[in-house]
């Protein structure tokens, strides 16, 4: 069986007024004392953000367990620097971001300039094993389409500067200012898509590998496919969902690969438009089905990826909790949707911040 592991971001944010806070050096301290110096959190771009890595795990129910497990010691190690944290992709209230002392992030700052600067969003990335290079990137090239399904099932970043933006996922947007963020062409073979990394890399834009930020990529640290496309999600289960998804996919591909079904040449100006429309709308309205990228129903694309991958879900014993989850985000909406109920309930996005926090922690 494949092995799943997910990277989450978290938003450190102040528990009473909801602002962001700068401190991620003095939470990742506490969380490594805590730990005994094995800790699993890591700094980010901003000094208002930590993220945790899961490990490599084969059942949903122990990427579930380690996931909340994680989200609660950053809780503790949080509470304990005087702050909270929030499983949100933008902040909801204004911030000024301050970018960390690592010497890649001030080369960031000073290459990239606003874009740096204003980049202060959460993802979710899930990494899903591969065999090979050359089944990774036969995965990338037959995953496409689905991408911005993921992307809408996760949206989670509705505010941004103390404004509704109007989208579901801002975050997505914020993010594709990046230079190599979004969807990409088709590469038809390892040996293509490690010559146009290298390629980018050498047009010096980029300072490395780590910056090549497609929606889906080869880890460049890992035997993984990575899917970077996700906000980061407000309720657990969600994330679990997307990562059961996300290695229904890389099956499905890899099965259709071996028995020499082509991938669906979608231009990247439509999937460019398929992002759009996800990022916009969430589950809340209509999305560009991945077979024929017309506009129905989100219910009936969501549900459309999970008939797609559901072979590869029966051969896990994972699709009866993965319809059970998704028929949940169907019923109750993403956590874009429940930032916006709290704004309504309270006419505060301090208690956006300060529920959202709530729910993070458990």
């Amino acid at each position: 069986m494949r092995t799943v592991g997910v990277e989450e971001e978290l938003l450190l944010v102040d528990a009473e007024s909801g602002d962001p806070r700068a401190l991620s050096t003095a939470v990742l301290a506490l969380a490594e004392r805590r730990a005994e110096g094995d800790s699993v959190f890591e700094s980010e771009l901003h000094d208002q953000q930590l993220e945790f890595a899961t490990e490599p795990r084969g059942r949903m129910e122990d990427l579930a367990e380690e996931i909340r497990r994680w989200r609660a010691e950053a809780a503790h190690s949080a509470a304990e620097a005087g702050a909270a944290v929030a499983a949100l992709a933008t902040s909801p209230m204004p911030v000024s971001p301050s970018i960390g002392g690592d010497e890649r992030y001030r080369w960031l700052a000073q290459r990239f300039g606003l874009t740096a600067q204003e980049q202060l969003t959460c993802g979710c990335h899930v990494h899903v094993s591969v065999e090979s290079d050359e089944e990774g990137v036969a995965v990338l090239d037959r995953v496409r389409p689905w991408l911005p399904v993921l992307l809408a099932l996760s949206a989670n970043s509705p505010f941004w500067q103390g404004q509704d933006t109007s989208y579901d996922s801002y975050r997505s947007r914020v993010w594709g200012r990046w230079p190599s963020a979004g969807p990409v062409d088709l590469f038809g073979s390892a040996e293509r898509y490690h010559e146009q990394v290298r390629a980018l890399v050498g047009t010096g834009v980029l300072r490395d590998e780590g910056m090549i930020y497609f929606d889906a990529r080869l880890s460049h640290r890992y035997p993984t496919v990575e899917f970077r496309v996700a906000d980061v999600c407000l309720d657990p289960a969600d994330t679990v969902l997307l990562a059961t998804l996300a290695r229904g996919l890389v099956e499905t591909a890899a099965r259709a690969w071996r028995a020499g079904d082509p991938p669906d040449p979608v231009p990247v100006t439509v999937l460019r438009m398929a992002a759009w429309q996800a990022a916009r709308s969430g589950m809340e309205g209509q999305l560009l089905h991945p077979l024929t990228m017309r506009p129905e129903p989100a219910a009936d694309v969501a549900q459309a990826l999970l008939a797609h991958v559901g072979d590869a879900l029966e051969d896990s014993e994972d699709i009866g909790p993965a319809d059970k989850a998704l028929r949940a985000v169907l019923t109750r909406g993403t956590g874009a949707r429940a930032q916006r109920e709290l704004l309504e309930g309270s006419d505060s996005l301090r208690t956006v911040v300060t529920e959202c926090a709530a729910r993070t922690r458990g």
